[in-house]
């Protein structure tokens, strides 16, 4: 595939891409729809689990299956979440864009969705606006950095973009060394901005006041490295499809296969990859567990291999499956794929939805069932936990999840169809 335009192209404005790519895929809305619908579990978790304060669910001295599984899933989210909005980035610029109109979409929806982390989702995962706590810096945000970051990569080669990505992806580790001091509350040194600097680009779970003691304070969860990197490497993935459709899915199995397999293989030897090391535990299962319990903040290779490849064979499984005609009655799974693909299509307003639609279902539970409510409406205060009998049962978390979904869907498949009938410039926005 050469990075030159087709001969009917300009150098800023590339010939539009006839077939698929001139409407929307269905293959990736439903991956991206299946991996919003699992992100509602983890946040349900969150608020509605009563163990989520206490200890880690992948903390293998402590869980149990179902819960190191619960909470494993969810890790499909992030990466196929950015990969794919790097994919978008690109089909965008094969649909006609210019790369300087892409260029400004991407810093204004980029800066945009940074608002929006600090606004609408902080409120829907705190309901608190005391601003003394600024917010999480979580997917939300590093998408919209990646965005801004990916409006002076576009100008590149798309080949240049990709090899960038997947260098990141691959070296990223090296830098796992690297930590620098953070904040550990008032009184204690606030960093200097290099050292803050450092935190945003390479060391989650920290946290420091954004202009020194006192000033709001910030908490980073998704550093930027190597996430600018996913989205660059989803960005050059979208040039698969300007390829005809049954060499793109052998290319897309094999692109997972081998993925998957270096997963494997990667970490079966141990040595690189990801900071936490397997190890034999007292069963076979938990030694299985051991092994795919891979770092997740920020994102390892390994991490990103074992998501990501099974993905892009998701993808190409998802393009073999024909729809049937329309005349002919839908299947149970004809009805789930549909919704779920309406997810996909609206994946901003989804998340945004399901954050105050988790904390109020949870909210409602502990009402209902006389347990405390205070701690739904503060922010945690490090070494402070909740009261010791909030929360409930796994199987509750499965159910709240599955009444949140299906209170979301009517919503989302109202905004669906708002985008799919108008073009109105702010529709690109959510």
């Amino acid at each position: 595939m050469s990075d030159s335009p087709p001969a009917n192209a300009s150098p800023t404005r590339p010939a539009e891409v006839t077939g698929p790519t001139r409407r929307r895929i269905d293959s990736i809305d439903l991956l991206r729809g299946i991996v919003m619908v699992i992100m509602m579990l983890d946040h349900t978790r969150d608020f509605v689990h009563h163990a989520v304060f206490f200890f880690d669910p992948t903390d293998l001295s402590q869980t149990n299956t179902a819960l190191f599984l619960t909470r494993w899933i969810t890790h499909y989210c992030a990466p196929v979440f950015v990969f794919l909005a790097g994919t978008s980035i690109y089909l965008r610029f094969s649909r006609g864009k210019s790369r300087g109109e892409l260029s400004r979409f991407l810093v204004t929806r980029g800066l945009w969705l940074i608002v929006l982390e600090f606004t609408v989702v902080r409120f829907g995962a705190t309901f608190n606006l005391d601003y003394s706590f600024l917010g999480m810096m979580q997917v939300i945000w590093v998408i919209g950095a990646s965005m801004i970051l990916m409006a002076v990569l576009i100008q590149l080669p798309v080949s240049i973009v990709g090899v960038f990505g997947v260098a990141m992806i691959a070296l990223h580790n090296l830098l796992d060394s690297t930590v620098v001091a953070t904040w550990n509350g008032p009184g204690s040194a606030v960093p200097g901005a290099g050292a803050k600097l450092w935190m945003i680009l390479h060391q989650p779970f920290t946290a420091f006041p954004v202009l020194g003691w006192p000033s709001p304070v910030v908490v980073i969860i998704y550093p930027i490295i190597p996430w600018v990197g996913v989205m660059a490497a989803g960005y050059a993935f979208g040039k698969f499809y300007q390829m005809e459709a049954d060499k793109r899915r052998r290319l897309l199995l094999l692109l997972g296969t081998v993925a998957t397999v270096l997963f494997v293989i990667i970490r079966a030897v141990n040595r690189y990859g990801d900071s936490s090391h397997w190890s034999q535990q007292k069963n076979f299962v938990f030694t299985l567990l051991s092994f795919i319990n891979t770092t997740k903040y920020p994102p390892s290779l390994l991490f990103l291999l074992m998501t990501l490849g099974p993905s892009l064979i998701a993808l190409a499984l998802f393009e073999s499956v024909r729809n049937r005609a329309k005349a002919a009655p839908k299947s149970l799974w004809e009805r789930i794929r549909g919704a779920l693909i309406t997810f996909g299509r609206v994946p901003l307003f989804f998340y945004l939805l399901q954050w105050p639609t988790a904390h109020l279902i949870s909210l409602v539970l502990h009402l209902v069932f006389g347990k405390p409510t205070a701690w739904m409406f503060e922010i945690p205060a490090p070494g402070v936990l909740p009261p010791a009998n909030i929360g409930f049962d796994l199987w509750v978390v499965w159910v709240s999840w599955i009444v949140g979904v299906l209170l979301l869907y009517p919503l989302c498949k109202w905004f669906a169809g708002v985008k799919q009938r108008r073009r109105d410039w702010w529709l690109s926005y959510l």
